[in-house]
């Protein structure tokens, strides 16, 4: 360690240029796994939100709550207990005036179900009647205010707005919820359907009729439009930044190792074992990486606290940390490419050629 901590104090411009690849490549790993996770969790935090284990979706919505209407007749086969509780699913467009419009997710629920329970509100009340509305806190940001009145589609009701909920996101959009009477009106419905879903806190709760079927919610999170797809691209990029951070420090090291073969080559004949020089090539590295996380940590603190809260990003110190360790065994693997130079280092070829 300690001839590593030298050689670097002493070309102080070439392991600098080093460590600022290293900074730039593991706070670009960094922000993307932010990124991926605050994109996963805008899309899922309102189903997590329900805490619930399993759900019941007509068996022809192909998984998808958009497409999946259950009928009286069906819902009546279903044995609803404390443990159950009906969900209606309608894409709507809020909108008031002087104000802009917002994409949301409407879900219609009944507020002595555990899913109304479970609403984690910040203010106000849950709705009691069809006219009253609980929105996701980003509607704050829009500049609507409790009890504040807003249009949904090409409603002419107005609904008001009567408590605010955190967690509300599904598939990035705000949650709005209200009423199953209202999500019945939203989407033009008879009397003849009951809920989009029924979901359950109940592991092993299954359909009891061929019209509906039942899922975990892992699976039918899995199959969110979009969410798989956007949750490879991410590991896919931040595993590339991982194999370019093992070739830039090995080819670093390699090339350093070349220039300083002399250097090593003396070393040898005077007696000092390759195996020192292993390990002080190892600890360099070693070095180089964790100041150089170290410093990419930092400047991820300072993008936390200065980013937004528009912008979907979520900074879990344990992930952050996890990451950080992998790029360090990234490193070392690396580090371990030259180390075959310096072990076939010949004294007397080098000095005496």
């Amino acid at each position: 360690m300690f001839l590593a901590f030298k050689e670097i104090r002493h070309e102080k411009l070439r392991y600098g240029l080093i460590i600022s690849m290293i900074v730039l490549i593991a706070y670009l790993v960094f922000i993307l796994t932010s990124l991926a996770q605050g994109l996963a969790e805008e899309n899922t935090a309102a189903i997590k939100s329900w805490d619930g284990q399993r759900i019941i979706l007509n068996q022809d919505a192909n998984i998808n709550l958009s497409q999946s209407l259950i009928t009286k007749k069906a819902s009546q086969q279903q044995k609803i207990t404390r443990q159950e509780a009906y969900l209606g699913q309608a894409a709507v467009v809020a909108k008031k005036a002087d104000h802009a419009k917002i994409s949301a997710q409407f879900i219609g629920i009944k507020n002595q179900q555990f899913i109304a329970k479970k609403l984690d509100l910040t203010q106000g009340k849950l709705p009691q009647t069809p006219q009253q509305i609980v929105v996701d806190q980003s509607f704050k940001d829009q500049g609507y205010h409790l009890n504040d009145h807003l249009q949904l589609n090409s409603q002419t009701t107005s609904f008001k707005i009567v408590g605010f909920v955190k967690n509300a996101k599904l598939s990035i959009a705000p949650v709005i919820y209200g009423q199953l009477k209202t999500w019945k009106k939203l989407k033009n419905l008879t009397g003849n359907f009951q809920a989009s879903a029924i979901v359950s806190k109940k592991a092993s709760y299954q359909a009891t009729t061929k019209e509906l079927k039942s899922y975990s919610i892992s699976k039918f999170i899995s199959e969110l439009p979009g969410y798989a797809a956007q949750n490879a691209t991410f590991s896919l990029m931040i595993g590339f930044l991982m194999v370019i951070a093992l070739i830039v420090i090995a080819v670093f090291l390699y090339i350093l190792t070349i220039q300083k073969t002399r250097n090593y080559a003396v070393l040898r004949a005077q007696g000092v074992p390759a195996a020192f020089l292993v390990k002080a090539t190892l600890a360099q590295a070693g070095l180089l990486v964790i100041v150089g996380i170290c410093l990419a940590g930092v400047l991820t603190g300072l993008t936390a606290w200065l980013i937004p809260a528009s912008v979907p990003m979520s900074f879990q110190p344990a992930v952050l940390i996890s990451l950080a360790a992998g790029l360090i065994v990234t490193a070392m693997l690396g580090a371990l490419i030259p180390i075959w130079t310096i072990i076939k280092i010949d004294p007397i070829s080098v000095i005496g050629g």
